[in-house]
């Protein structure tokens, strides 16, 4: 083989665009993100989703370097798609990005599995900058996020326990059913969504009050429209 060809094959290879799936269920949001990402030519997308199922089929196959995923999507979240493609696909790389405080859920995702947690409410060059930091193997965070990490694992376990919040203290699928409720979902149609009981549903209603001391359904409401308006 000529030299000067393999050395010009591999510089191609260096040079290929790297592979991104995006989850997001807004159109405009994908379109975006797309568009940033596109716009010097060093990533391409190779598939789009609005819902983790069906990302959970094409990934596998398509075999991005990235997946840059949204927390919260009609029936499984970005969380449980985390979670189920990491199963199979224990080297994919996960970025999640969100609308939601990234205090409440970027723990969450590093100990899933994920390589990074960004806001929605970055700048745009944020995000150029987190995607990078991904594809070159490392985990991203913001400088405040990781502070208050690197702050809570130096501390010992109980006391750790004690600084963390009411919202805090809530689980992955409350957090998510209280967005849901925040958005004026009954628990009927939140059970539809989730594929999930009406009397689980229920249920995670009740601990949540009991967790954020919260005396009646309304109040618990209340918050869940704040939350919601404060992520967005």
């Amino acid at each position: 083989m000529n030299p000067s060809s393999s050395s010009s094959s591999d510089h191609d290879a260096e040079a290929a665009p790297k592979r991104i799936y995006l989850l997001e269920d807004h159109p405009t949001m994908r379109s975006g993100i797309k568009h940033l990402l596109e716009e010097d030519g060093a990533c391409c997308i190779v598939g789009e989703s609005a819902q983790a199922a069906e990302a959970l089929e094409s990934v596998p196959t398509l075999r991005p370097d990235l997946v840059i995923a949204d927390l919260v999507l009609e029936g499984q979240s970005g969380l449980d798609f985390l979670k189920l493609s990491l199963q199979s696909m224990p080297e994919l790389s996960v970025l999640v990005y969100s609308m939601h405080e990234e205090k409440y859920y970027a723990e969450r995702v590093l100990t899933a599995g994920g390589r990074g947690y960004l806001m929605k409410s970055s700048p745009p060059e944020t995000l150029v900058h987190a995607v990078r930091q991904v594809l070159e193997g490392q985990v991203y965070l913001s400088p405040s996020m990781s502070g208050q990490l690197l702050d809570r694992l130096s501390r010992s376990p109980s006391k750790s326990n004690v600084s963390l919040s009411p919202m805090e203290r809530l689980t992955d699928r409350e957090l998510e059913i209280l967005t849901w409720i925040g958005r004026a979902k009954t628990s009927m149609e939140i059970s539809k969504l989730l594929n999930i009981s009406v009397k689980t549903v229920e249920t995670h209603r009740s601990h949540m009050r009991q967790k954020l001391m919260l005396r009646s359904r309304h109040e618990l409401m209340q918050l869940a429209i704040r939350w919601v308006e404060h992520a967005v």
